[in-house]
């Protein structure tokens, strides 16, 4: 094959792979604003005067502490979230974050906790009691990065042992943290780039519908968000992997989803719940 006929396919393959992505996901990626701000940095009254990106290191189903599963899309994704939520509020930054275990003393210490691909999730009694007992002291927990019914299933039946008595509820479009800085509309759905580049907004049939779970305190302060169907740290670790990838689902869906969040977490007034 000569040089001539190589650029040519080359240039052939591109666009079939543009057609590809266009058509699998529809019009609706290429119409889609990136969200503005609802809030000036300034206006942000932040509980803490840095923030560190704390990941939760867990144990699954699989058996042991696996790295592939807890730490899913690290340390970029935490360091770019880290980078971008500084440069967009102007939160002083510890740029490198830490890895805990849910029964490490230092977890008090730190408003918000991210724990990631829990559709294989096991707790033992001790870290269940430890997260309890963190999350109604005032921390916040972010959930992120698992599809389908089974991953839910299973990672709900551990979640009830940190709260029995507490199940996870849909959070409607009109809770404030979809609007703690950014304006959000639609629930964000991200897949993997992987997905993305084959023209997928999901990671599994029948995960079409990205949901946005939380469990508030008895004050109504949101403790926890789950975001299922969706993988919010794919959208951060990726950001400059593929063009594509960074505009429709990084800038548009990812971040803005990620800074509220931790935005909201870190600016509710707290009333710590004794003696839970």
């Amino acid at each position: 094959m000569s040089t001539r006929q190589r650029a040519v396919l080359a240039s052939v393959l591109v666009m079939l792979t543009t057609f590809g992505r266009l058509t699998a996901m529809g019009s609706e990626p290429q119409t889609d604003a990136v969200p503005q701000p609802t809030k000036k940095p300034a206006d942000l009254k932040f509980r803490v005067k840095s923030f560190t990106f704390v990941r939760v290191k867990h144990s699954d189903t699989a058996g042991g502490v696996r790295r592939s599963s807890w730490a899913t899309d690290y340390p970029d994704s935490d360091l770019n979230l880290s980078a971008r939520l500084a440069k967009d509020t102007q939160l002083t930054i510890d740029p490198k974050g830490i890895v805990l275990t849910l029964t490490d003393p230092q977890l008090k210490d730190f408003p918000f906790i991210y724990l990631v691909e829990p559709g294989r999730l096991l707790l033992t009694d001790e870290e269940a009691k430890s997260l309890r007992a963190y999350l109604l002291g005032g921390g916040f927990l972010m959930v992120d990065d698992f599809w389908g019914a089974d991953e839910w299933l299973q990672f709900a039946a551990e979640f009830k042992k940190v709260f029995p008595d507490r199940q996870p509820e849909e959070l409607p479009l009109d809770h404030p943290v979809f609007r703690a800085f950014y304006e959000i509309d639609k629930k964000p759905q991200v897949p993997s780039i992987h997905a993305a580049i084959a023209g997928r907004t999901t990671e599994r049939v029948g995960a079409e519908e990205a949901h946005y779970r939380g469990v508030t305190d008895d004050q109504g302060r949101l403790m926890a968000i789950i975001c299922h169907n969706t993988d919010l740290g794919d959208g951060w670790e990726r950001q400059d992997a593929d063009a594509f990838y960074f505009r429709e689902f990084s800038q548009k869906r990812a971040y803005p989803m990620g800074i509220n969040i931790v935005v909201y977490a870190l600016t509710q007034p707290i009333e710590a719940e004794e003696k839970k």
